[in-house]
C-alpha cells in the first residue's frame, strides 16, 4: 500500500469536513480597487460578494482621514456582487496611508486589494481576515510583484479545495515514484497552457460552466478509485497522464478565473503570469509532499485500518465534488 493510500482513510475525511465550510474554488473575494484617476484623486471600485441587490455581506471600505467623495457611491448587482464606484480626493494622495475593511463580515470573506497607479504600475493585498487593513505603497519594482504574485499563486491553490481533491484523488489512484512524478507533470503542463491562454484572452470559457465540469473531473477520478480498489482499474489507472493533461486544461480555466479577479500590473504582466503559475505549483508540490510524507510516517504505525475504510476518501471525495456539480449546475440559472 503506497504512502498515498495508507493515509486516505483520514485525510478524505479530513478534506470532507473542511468542504463543508467552503465554497470550493469559485473565487469570490470582495474586491476593493483604486485607480489613480489625477493628482491625489482616485476610482473607486467595491465589489461585495451578495445574493441580491439588498442582501450582501456586512463589509465597508474605511478610508484614510482627509479623504472626500467628488461623486457620491452608485451601486449595481452583477454576477452575483453588489459593485459599488466613485471618486474620491485626499490633498497629497494615498501613498503611506492606511485603508482597512471594516463590518460583521470580516471573518467570513477574503478581500482583495488592488491599487492602480497612473504610471501603470500596480500594488496587490490579500487582506488577512483577522486584520483586514493595508498601506499604499509606493511605486514597487519588479521584484516585488514578482513576490506579490507568487504568494497569491500559493494561497489560491491552497484555498482551493476542489483542486486538492482533484490531486488528491489522482494519487490515490497512480502507484510509484515515476508515475506520480509523470501524472503531477501532465497536469502541471495542462493547466499552465490554459490559465497563460485564457489571461491573455487568447480563448474565453465562461466561468460556471469550466467550474461544474471542474467538479465532475474529481467525481470521475474517485469514481476510478473505488474501481482500482475493486480489481477492475479503469483510465486513469492505465494512463493516469492522459486523464491528468485532460482535466488540467480545465483547471487551468479556473486558475485564470481566479487570476482576473486580481488583475495583472500592466507594466509586468510576463512577470506577474509567470508568478502566480509558480506559486500555483509551489502549492501543488507543498500538498503533493505532505500528502507522501505523512502516508509514510503512517506505515510505520502498527495499526492497520480496516480493508473497508480505504474506501472513506473515494466516496468522501466524490460525495462533496457532486455536491458541489448541483451547486455549479444551478448557478446558471441563478
Amino acid at each position: 500500500m503506497g504512502p498515498a493510500r495508507r493515509i486516505a482513510p483520514w485525510l478524505g475525511l479530513l478534506l470532507l469536513l473542511l468542504a463543508g465550510f467552503a465554497q470550493a474554488d469559485v473565487f469570490r473575494p470582495a474586491y476593493l480597487e483604486l485607480r489613480e484617476a489625477g493628482s491625489d484623486t482616485y476610482d473607486v471600485t467595491w465589489k461585495v460578494p451578495a445574493q441580491d441587490e439588498t442582501t450582501r455581506l456586512a463589509l465597508y471600505v474605511v478610508l484614510p482621514e482627509g479623504t472626500e467623495n467628488v461623486t457620491e457611491p452608485r451601486a449595481v448587482f452583477v454576477d452575483g456582487a453588489v459593485l459599488e464606484r466613485w471618486r474620491i480626493r485626499r490633498p497629497g494622495g494615498l501613498v503611506g496611508q492606511r485603508i482597512r475593511i471594516e463590518g460583521r463580515a470580516t471573518t467570513v470573506s477574503d478581500v482583495i486589494a488592488r491599487v492602480e497607479r497612473a504610471d501603470g504600475t500596480s500594488q496587490v493585498e490579500r487582506l488577512k481576515v483577522d486584520d483586514p487593513h493595508f498601506t499604499v505603497a509606493a511605486p514597487a519594482g519588479t521584484g516585488e510583484v514578482a513576490w506579490a504574485y507568487l504568494v497569491l499563486g500559493i494561497e489560491h491553490i491552497l484555498a482551493g479545495i476542489d483542486h486538492l481533491l482533484f490531486v488528491l484523488a489522482l494519487l490515490l489512484v497512480v502507484r510509484g515514484a515515476r508515475r506520480i512524478v509523470a501524472t503531477v507533470t501532465a497536469f502541471t503542463v495542462a493547466h499552465s497552457i490554459t490559465l497563460v491562454a485564457a489571461t491573455l484572452g487568447w480563448v474565453h470559457v465562461p466561468g460556471p460552466p469550466v467550474e461544474a465540469i471542474i467538479a465532475l473531473s474529481i467525481v470521475f477520478v474517485a469514481a476510478e478509485v473505488v474501481h482500482g480498489l475493486r480489481g477492475k482499474p479503469g483510465l486513469t489507472a492505465r494512463a493516469p497522464w492522459l486523464v491528468a493533461f485532460s482535466f488540467g486544461l480545465l483547471h487551468g480555466l479556473g486558475f485564470a478565473g481566479a487570476l482576473a479577479e486580481v488583475g495583472l500590473p500592466q507594466v509586468a504582466i510576463p512577470v506577474a503570469l509567470l508568478m502566480f503559475n509558480v506559486g500555483v505549483e509551489v502549492g501543488q508540490l507543498l500538498f503533493v509532499a505532505a500528502v507522501l510524507a505523512l502516508g509514510a510516517l503512517l506505515r510505520r504505525l502498527p495499526w492497520r485500518p480496516p480493508a473497508r475504510l480505504q474506501y472513506a476518501a473515494p466516496y468522501a471525495i466524490g460525495t462533496v465534488a457532486m455536491f458541489w456539480v448541483f451547486e455549479r449546475v444551478a448557478s446558471f440559472w441563478g
